[in-house]
């Protein structure tokens, strides 16, 4: 029997994907649907990447793209607005399977009323049950058929609530080498390859490069003034999360010579720093850099696998973060996935009030003058890979195919 369906019709699904870490995932799901189910049509929001892969772009994810307590407060109405013209768009097409990548916010509200409407729904991506209270799978069951685990401990949570899931594994694991060439990556970059880098990862969307941008840059300027010799690589997932940066460097007064997307250049003090805000380009920027600097989410998963040493820091809207503490919501002393990976401390994290430039600055100096620390990091970073190692995009579309009974 052939692995591919045989369906009479061509199969329709729609997938709805929230922000750059979701189309980087979408990109992989939408080519795994299409070699799964051959003349299947997939629509729905995302980026350029799931764009390229073939799906039918309704919205980019830039317009779901809101993080935090107040900031969804303040686009609520707009974002309501969305949920409804997506949720008619979806009823009216009637597709074999809804997806939703992440964005559980958005997307498992959507989901429930597509299920009580009769339409299969996967999520894709679990929502954090480890870290805000796991009795939430009782309630994601009544918007997903099946959950979709990137991470070996989640489905053991799920089955004690009687929701099916299937772990993937984590689709990024097949995309990294198990020892990524620095000077190749340099190379790809047009970079040079002798010298020192430090890639800096602000995050994807508006409101983080506007609350860390700041943080960040000034952070690398105390680097700058004590090692002039290094460089720094900035990655943005889209031309607004560039223009957004541009505006941050243009606030702290740093000098710079026009805005193309590849080859800012940045006058620090009396010396001309080459600094690469290059779109789409964020794998290569960390396999091309000697340490990094990320914001807690997906990219420092990205940075495990790209085996490089790495500091996370992060912040929230200080009234968001007020609700979370007061109202106990977080139930983790951990935040970055290569911690909670651990079980431990691996690398080091500088939240909220912890996250200014001066330690920032600090911690990121301890890595790049203690060789030993770093080695640390990557060694521990080679194990965590290995066990990441799933079926990947493959396994999702499988996933999907046994949930619409193909």
């Amino acid at each position: 029997m052939s692995m591919n369906d045989t369906h009479a019709a061509p199969r329709k699904f729609v997938v709805i994907a929230c922000e750059a870490s979701g189309d980087l995932l979408g990109e992989g799901l939408v080519s795994a649907l299409k070699d799964r189910f051959p003349g299947c049509s997939v629509e729905g929001i995302g980026g350029e990447k799931m764009a390229a892969a073939g799906m039918l772009l309704w919205k980019h994810y830039d317009e779901l793209s809101v993080m935090g307590l107040v900031e969804v407060l303040k686009h609520l109405p707009r974002l309501l607005k969305l949920r409804k013209w997506v949720l008619d768009k979806t009823l009216e097409l009637s597709p074999d399977a809804f997806i939703g990548i992440d964005g559980p916010d958005f997307n498992l509200g959507l989901e429930k009323k597509l299920k009580r409407a009769g339409i299969k729904t996967v999520h894709y991506v679990s929502p954090s049950i480890w870290a805000w209270r796991e009795g939430r799978a009782k309630t994601i069951k009544q918007s997903a058929d099946r959950v979709l685990c990137l991470f070996p401990m989640e489905p053991p949570i799920y089955d004690k609530y009687g929701m099916a899931s299937t772990y993937v594994g984590h689709p990024l694991a097949a995309d990294f080498e198990t020892h990524p060439e620095k000077a190749l990556a340099r190379r790809r970059l047009e970079i040079e390859v002798e010298g020192r880098w430090l890639g800096i990862l602000p995050g994807s969307r508006q409101g983080e490069i506007e609350r860390l941008g700041r943080v960040f840059m000034q952070a690398a300027l105390l680097i700058h003034r004590k090692h002039p010799d290094i460089r720094f690589l900035i990655p943005m997932a889209s031309a607004r999360a560039r223009d957004a940066l541009l505006k941050v460097i243009d606030d702290l007064h740093i000098p710079r010579k026009g805005d193309e997307v590849v080859a800012e250049e940045l006058e620090w003090a009396s010396v001309r720093v080459l600094t690469s805000v290059v779109a789409g380009k964020s794998h290569d920027v960390m396999k091309a850099s000697d340490v990094l600097l990320l914001a807690s989410g997906t990219a420092a998963l990205e940075g495990l696998l790209a085996k490089r040493p790495m500091v996370v820091a992060y912040k929230i809207a200080p009234l968001t973060h007020f609700i979370v503490k007061g109202l106990g919501i977080l139930k983790i002393d951990r935040y970055s996935l290569p911690n909670i990976l651990a079980q431990g401390t691996v690398v080091q994290e500088l939240m909220q009030d912890d996250c200014t430039a001066p330690k920032v600055a600090a911690a990121l100096l301890n890595l790049l003058e203690n060789p030993a620390a770093s080695a640390m990091q990557v060694e521990r970073f080679h194990d965590l890979h290995e066990g990441l190692r799933g079926s990947g995009s493959f396994g999702a579309a499988q996933a999907v195919g046994e949930v619409i009974g193909a």
